[in-house]
């Protein structure tokens, strides 16, 4: 059995209060000019604790720092939470399907084995996926090294079921991905193999909702991809260019759903025999569609069809539900999280956070584990986020998040709590300056309310984020300028940045004697969870990432 015992810290002792922890997601450290939300937003509570001597450091979020194959990759709500839980740096999805890839390993799993028995028996491979090189839930490059792995296992028959991104890469993109998936079906056609896209749609109206908070989305995506049940188009880029035409300023990620057909039949419907692959890396906005293929207790919504056939995530994307059952690359194995450590130690902890990031400060904060460490220790709350579109209401549910999280301080019951505001990234993500402008203001009251609870009950605080988004919203050149359409208008951005995140501690129940080093290299993430243990009065566990306290220096 593994050692969860903590030994105390030789010079810093719990406080009176609680120590709270707060993500303020996609609120990043940018260059601070007009495109720049965050440095834009009324955010006097986060400024204010940015400008204490000794108590605020800037630390990476991207690339290498949280497990990622290099510093170009940007970071994410997974990954940064996986992090900032675990204290180590864990190599992640995209990481370990390069690996699977490079070495023929995905092609040795039994995983892969059931999914080729079905094309050798007649049945087509079907990917479903996000179309896009953006890294957060997926890449191109290792949607084709699938392709080119089955068409060198003898199938003749691929469909692409394409999910648009317009989030993490530019809008407009789709196209481009589209050629390149036309010079690819080219290539093989050659060599007898059939390649084609089937059937499509935004990522944020088709198939890829998360958390249960709309499953309208993915039902949308089962009569498309499953049923070919769509408005019908001869290819899919007549599909997008109709959709731009009909509605103004329509984007890559709310696309309706399509399909391709031919002589009034969609080409790509999903029957019995086939096989199926969800090829996105990221599980969050995998796990419900994984749902309805192999849920026999399905009642989310009609399926109408359920086709009899070999279905594979590219991940497991739940390993506690072992969602789902059948995939090709096996996940990280992240054992013991700060979460197990300080529930072993009898640490009472309250966890909270609106629908759309309320996995991340439970299960991706956990290590990718569903439930609880300690059921009488540990106590979740989700607030139901509205349904999007986000910059409607940038204010997002962050006021009732720290409500929640006022009263558990208040209360007395907890040592531990942790929310996540998801106002800077969800709102980010839609490409609107203004609406993120307010959304970060919105987040920052909020903040100010927790820090006022923490104040009161004599705690300490911790303040952070998990990746940047807000602190951009503009596409730029090379030289860092601004990029213009043809209107004139500067484009948006609406992808994650890799700029640095805040880091910032203080409160009544804060040790005099601590303040924050300057000399660890490239602090990040993952450096939080030694300095919470630390702050806890507790030594964290030898392979965590350094404590970035100066009274850990001190006491070693």
């Amino acid at each position: 059995m593994t050692d969860l015992e903590l030994s105390p810290h030789p010079l810093l002792k719990k406080p009176r209060g609680p120590v709270l922890i707060v993500v303020l997601d996609g609120v990043g450290l940018g260059v601070g000019d007009d495109y720049d939300a965050v440095a834009r937003a009324d955010m006097p509570h986060l400024k204010g604790l940015m400008g204490v001597p000794g108590r605020f450091l800037k630390l990476k979020a991207h690339g290498l720092a949280v497990g990622l194959p290099s510093d170009e990759d940007m970071g994410n709500s997974e990954v940064g939470h996986n992090a900032l839980g675990s204290g180590r740096i864990v190599l992640q999805g995209a990481a370990l399907v390069d690996t699977a890839l490079a070495t023929g390993a995905m092609f040795q799993g039994a995983g892969w084995k059931k999914l080729e028995a079905q094309w050798r028996r007649g049945g087509t491979l079907h990917l479903i996926g996000l179309l896009s090189d953006g890294g957060v839930h997926s890449r191109l490059d290792q949607i084709f090294g699938i392709v080119d792995g089955a068409a060198a296992r003898g199938c003749k028959r691929i469909r692409i079921h394409a999910l648009f991104d317009g989030r993490d890469v530019p809008d407009g993109s789709s196209v481009k991905y589209l050629a390149l998936v036309a010079a690819k079906a080219e290539a093989l056609g050659k060599e007898g193999v059939d390649l084609r896209v089937a059937s499509g749609g935004g990522r944020m109206f088709v198939t890829m909702d998360r958390y249960e908070s709309d499953w309208s989305i993915v039902e949308r995506g089962w009569k498309a991809h499953v049923l070919g049940e769509a408005r019908a188009f001869a290819s899919a880029e007549e599909a997008i260019a109709t959709a731009r035409a009909e509605v103004a300023d329509m984007s890559d990620q709310h696309l309706p759903p399509f399909v391709i057909a031919e002589n009034g039949k969609a080409i790509g419907t999903i029957d019995d025999g086939d096989a199926v692959v969800f090829c996105n890396f990221r599980g969050d906005r995998a796990i419900q569609m994984s749902r309805a293929f192999e849920d026999k207790k399905f009642t989310a919504f009609d399926r109408k069809r359920v086709p009899d056939v070999v279905y594979a995530g590219l991940m497991e994307y739940d390993g506690d539900l072992h969602i789902p059952s059948n995939y090709l690359v096996e996940p990280p194995v992240i054992e013991r999280t700060s979460g197990e450590y300080l529930a072993h130690a009898g640490l009472r902890t309250f966890a909270c956070s609106e629908t759309q990031k309320y996995g991340h400060v439970t299960y991706f904060w956990n290590g990718n584990r569903s439930g609880k460490f300690n059921d009488a220790k540990e106590t979740y709350v989700e607030v139901p986020s509205n349904l999007p579109p986000f910059e409607l209401r940038p204010e997002m549910k962050a006021q009732e998040v720290a409500v929640a999280a006022a009263a558990a301080i208040k209360s007395g019951d907890y040592d531990v709590v942790r929310v996540n505001l998801a106002n800077g990234d969800m709102v980010g993500h839609t490409g609107d300056l203004q609406a993120t402008i307010a959304s970060c203001a919105a987040a920052d009251r909020a903040l100010g309310l927790m820090l006022d609870a923490i104040q009161a009950a004599g705690g300490v605080f911790v303040v952070t984020a998990d990746h940047g988004n807000a602190d951009d919203m503009a596409l730029r050149d090379k030289k860092g300028a601004p990029l213009k359409g043809v209107d004139g208008k500067v484009l948006p951005r609406t992808s994650h940045t890799l700029a640095p995140v805040p880091f910032c501690i203080g409160g009544p129940g804060l040790d005099p004697r601590v303040a924050l080093r300057s000399d660890v290299a490239k602090p990040g993430l993952a450096n939080i969870a030694a300095t919470v243990m630390s702050l806890l009065g507790f030594r964290a566990p030898d392979d965590y990432e350094p404590s970035l306290l100066s009274t850990d220096v001190a006491a070693s």
